[in-house]
């Protein structure tokens, strides 16, 4: 009985629990207009972008392979960046950080709606980090 009650319980509380691994804010226009933001404000930050993971372009493709017709996004990406400024100084409090590096913002539309986020960290010198892709966030946002 006890078994039950705690899957129960993890079960309702997984929701939650994803929620709080990231931050969003809504997008008022097209999903191509949300990636140019987003690309602009890291790169207008003297930041360079290393990778742009399709990841809505790979789930598309792949879903009939993996035997699933269910569709996530009508488009996401994620881009991923580092910064040698908020790197050293979080890995000179941690070296363990690097578990954290690179640090991407992703944008995906879902059910017509256009998304700008990015995963939350822990607490402590990993805070630095988060304040970095908020702001970068909520500028390409236009907050």
């Amino acid at each position: 009985m006890k078994h039950l009650f705690a899957a129960a319980v993890i079960a309702l509380a997984a929701p939650a629990m994803a929620q709080d691994m990231a931050v969003t804010y809504d997008f008022d226009g097209s999903f191509d207009d949300a990636t140019f933001a987003v690309e602009n404000t890291i790169i207008g930050r003297g930041l360079v972008i290393d990778y742009v993971s399709h990841v809505g372009e790979m789930l598309a493709r792949t879903g009939q392979d993996v035997g699933s017709d269910v569709e996530l996004f009508e488009a996401a990406d994620v881009f991923l960046f580092c910064s040698a400024v908020v790197s050293r100084k979080v890995m000179e409090a941690d070296p363990m950080n690097i578990a954290h590096c690179p640090y991407s913002v992703f944008v995906f539309e879902r059910e017509g709606a256009v998304k700008v986020g990015y995963r939350t960290y822990p607490e402590g010198a990993m805070q630095e980090v988060q304040s970095l892709l908020d702001e970068i966030a909520q500028e390409a946002v236009g907050n």
